[in-house]
């Protein structure tokens, strides 16, 4: 099969590529991960319930965004597919202050977890396919990074005001 390139002009594609910074030419999860936090911010002006629901939808349309664009392009997950990245954040982000502090802890911690997929974050990646496969291991790394983040709030309290 023939590798195809995402067309940006397709929605789906725009959407499951980070609206564009999926195409970064190394590192693009991270670069998925640095468009993903303008999103977090925005949410978090928003009640609980509300980030809890835009979180929520994020997720739900995951597995079709890129289970579409996966399939469109000829691949099981390319790299540049990243609104997993950015549902992973979101979860990463649930209930964070919004400070400078706040934003590295959550940037950090996720990228570490989806970098080193400890267990069972890489057994999962390798064994579930189609869209959820791509967006499982970065839903379990948000919320393994949220632990670790909200213990941090807990224990260093004045990092996060």
């Amino acid at each position: 099969m023939e590798l195809k390139r995402p067309k940006m002009t397709n929605p789906v594609h725009f959407l499951a590529f980070g609206f564009g910074s999926g195409l970064a030419p190394i590192a693009p999860g991270t670069f998925g991960t640095v468009a993903a936090m303008p999103i977090w911010w925005l949410c978090a002006q928003l009640p609980l319930w509300g980030y809890l629901l835009v979180t929520a939808l994020v997720i739900a349309v995951g597995p079709f965004l890129c289970g579409k664009t996966s399939h469109d392009m000829n691949v099981h997950d390319h790299p540049g597919i990243v609104w997993d990245e950015i549902a992973g954040l979101l979860i990463t982000m649930i209930a964070v202050p919004v400070t400078w502090w706040g934003a590295l802890a959550g940037f950090v911690a996720f990228r570490v977890f989806d970098i080193i997929k400890p267990w069972p974050i890489g057994w999962l990646d390798r064994r579930v396919e189609g869209g959820l496969g791509i967006m499982v291991d970065d839903l379990l790394a948000g919320v393994y990074a949220a632990v670790v983040v909200q213990l941090l709030i807990i224990f260093l309290p004045q990092w996060f005001t």
